[in-house]
């Protein structure tokens, strides 16, 4: 009986969402003889909700003829809800999407509108955007989506311990060993990681197989249906990772992201890995802090000096009525002046060239930006680019290794025959 009136709420809400959103017709005009365009995006709360109202305010009260009405969702709500209002009769005009296959699904089922003429017509806009953000919406030479900001992955370190330890910022694996080494005998604990939810030590696994795995090897796997993850240097990625196992925390999988950032800024650890739109979180450090990139290995086949990451941004759907408004609207979003805002307001990064600045930011984030530019391919996180059906059994199979269920070598057969299934579909 429970199940059924389970089933019953949910086809409830799912209808209710459908109805919600063809209320809100993009094809429809406002009693006042605006034009609306729905905005569907992932920010429900503080800092982000305050920040995308004022630009809507200033966007509207810059051009009368046209209202913005909102629709929100955080996270995977925002993932559920997606799957019901991009498919509805009236879906929104402009909605969010990350990088990687979650955005490239929407362009191969024609959900996401062509930008390209855009950009070509507005050079003076589009040519201030940073182009390698850009490329992660592209295929096929066109551009499907506009990146809002862009985000990357280094180790944070406790310089006040590492000073007391007369220890400095590793550049080699091997030096990152006996830095490890060092600390725990100190009595510290060497690194935290917050595993609760795959994503994280799928961040690690990211910039091991980047720094392990050929660059033309890792593109051809992370494209869809192109993977087979057969390289060796993903069994070694792995291993790597099984070698910091004795300098985490204990039970990483029972601790989630955010409950290790704040044991780490209260002190509770040498180093994490944070993504550095999290650089705002660092004014609550109870030390001085400092950061490094992932490693490099000797001997390793991949690249050695980059980064991982990837921007987030926005798309135009294929059925809206007002593409030209809603490209306005993200236009004006992504100039500069909002961009300078974003990063002050918010932490998130835009992707502006040049909206990171002394005036709008800290000289932390500036020099994390100043990172990510110089980067001319960051690798893309491994639970973006990937299938869910292949990523499904790399993160649970890594969560199972980490807690010492699982070789390196079985996780990656379990990926392997992942891989087959979609790619025989």
């Amino acid at each position: 009986m429970k199940r059924w009136f389970s089933l019953a709420i949910s086809i409830l809400i799912v209808m209710s969402l459908i109805i919600g959103c063809s209320s809100k017709s993009t094809t429809s005009k406002s009693k006042d003889g605006k034009t609306t365009i729905t905005f569907f995006y992932r920010w429900p709360n503080e800092p982000y909700k305050s920040y995308f109202k004022s630009v809507i305010a200033d966007f509207e009260k810059q051009n009368p003829n046209i209202k913005v009405e909102e629709v929100t969702a955080l996270n995977d709500d925002y993932k559920q809800k997606a799957n019901v209002l991009l498919g509805s009769q009236n879906p929104p005009d402009v909605f969010f999407s990350w990088a990687g296959e979650y955005g490239q699904k929407f362009i191969r089922d024609g959900v996401a509108l062509d930008l390209t003429k855009y950009y070509q017509e507005d050079t003076k806009w589009s040519d201030q955007l940073i182009s390698s953000q850009v490329d992660f919406f592209k295929k096929d030479d066109k551009v499907y989506g506009v990146p809002l900001f862009t985000d990357s992955k280094l180790f944070f370190y406790n310089k006040d311990l590492f000073d007391k330890l007369g220890l400095k910022a590793p550049t080699t694996w091997d030096e990152f060993m006996n830095v490890l080494a060092t600390i725990k005998k100190s009595g510290t604990t060497p690194i935290i990681l917050g595993n609760k939810s795959p994503w994280a030590a799928a961040h690690y696994v990211t910039a091991l197989n980047q720094r392990l795995v050929p660059k033309e090897v890792l593109d051809k796997d992370l494209s869809y249906q192109g993977a087979k993850f057969t390289d060796p240097g993903y069994v070694e990625a792995l291993k790597k990772l099984n070698e910091l196992r004795p300098y985490f925390n204990d039970d990483p999988n029972a601790v989630a992201h955010d409950e290790a950032r704040g044991l780490f800024l209260g002190g509770k650890a040498a180093i994490t890995f944070l993504e550095t739109q999290e650089i705002t979180y660092m004014k609550d450090a109870t030390f001085k802090w400092d950061t490094f990139k992932v490693p490099t290995i000797d001997g390793a086949k991949g690249d050695q000096g980059g980064l991982i990451g990837a921007p987030e941004g926005f798309m135009v759907h294929s059925k809206s009525a007002h593409p030209k408004e809603a490209m306005a609207f993200l236009k004006f979003m992504t100039s500069k002046a909002n961009g300078e805002k974003l990063i002050k307001d918010t932490g998130l990064a835009s992707t502006v060239v040049d909206a990171v600045n002394e005036n709008s930011a800290t000289k932390e984030e500036v020099k994390a930006m100043d990172l990510i530019k110089e980067q001319k391919n960051m690798l893309i996180w491994t639970d973006s680019a990937l299938d869910s059906r292949i990523f499904k059994p790399y993160g649970d199979g890594v969560q199972t290794m980490l807690g010492g269920g699982m070789k390196p070598a079985d996780v990656m057969k379990s990926v392997q025959e992942a891989a087959k299934q979609v790619n025989n579909k």
